[in-house]
């Protein structure tokens, strides 16, 4: 497998390294342009930086091969995991609030970074997406103790294949061991301005409860 670009990052409100960082990732086959447009709905006061996935498709990109949708290929996933760290480390040093909202197979890879490592952010935001089971990271029971998460699914939903939707939606509630905050939306696979609303909710709390620590 080649190695992955260097990442191209688009900011909103520039990056302040004093302020919380809310990393937005896109979902597959679009880029870092499209989900930043987000930050305008979301809660002013953080830096806001939207990574491009590191492998073409189509007109978009995408963050990992995959098996099927929602079914990333474990070499593929851990190596954008890696390559996603990095970036991470530099922008934001151990002890920066970070917080992740991924949408679809944003959401998927999202979920794999802190899979991997659950005490790296501050909380996790999986949207219209599956976790990646069977993908090379850890979901044993308890894997996500403690972990703020912000799951959304639609009742119309048929991008995401259902089994994966409803395994994903069982294991945080469950077994994760995640402080969950569910949202069920009534559409398909999309984002409204009511899923932003929820959204903009939980990440408030979220901010407001790193800021306390």
């Amino acid at each position: 497998m080649s190695a992955h670009p260097t990442p191209v990052v688009a900011w909103h409100g520039g990056d302040d390294p004093t302020t919380p960082l809310v990393v937005l990732l896109h979902g597959r086959g679009s880029d870092e342009r499209e989900i930043l447009g987000l930050a305008d709905l979301l809660p002013q006061g953080p830096s806001y930086a939207a990574v491009r996935a590191p492998i073409p498709e189509g007109t978009g990109f995408a963050w990992f091969a995959n098996q099927g949708i929602g079914r990333p290929v474990p070499e593929s996933l851990a190596a954008g995991i890696a390559w996603f760290r990095a970036w991470l480390d530099e922008v934001a040093p151990h002890g920066r609030p970070v917080v992740l909202v991924g949408f679809s197979g944003g959401a998927t890879f999202a979920g794999g970074v802190v899979l991997d490592d659950p005490d790296r952010t501050d909380g996790l935001a999986t949207l219209f997406a599956t976790l990646p089971f069977d993908a090379g990271v850890p979901t044993e029971p308890g894997r996500l103790a403690g972990v703020a998460v912000l799951v959304a699914q639609g009742d119309q939903d048929t991008v995401i294949p259902p089994g994966l939707q409803a395994r994903s939606w069982a294991y945080l509630h469950e077994d994760s061991g995640a402080v969950v905050t569910a949202h069920r939306a009534p559409g398909g696979h999309g984002l409204t301005h009511d899923d932003l609303a929820v959204v903009s909710a939980w990440l408030s709390d979220r901010l407001a409860s790193t800021v306390a620590h």
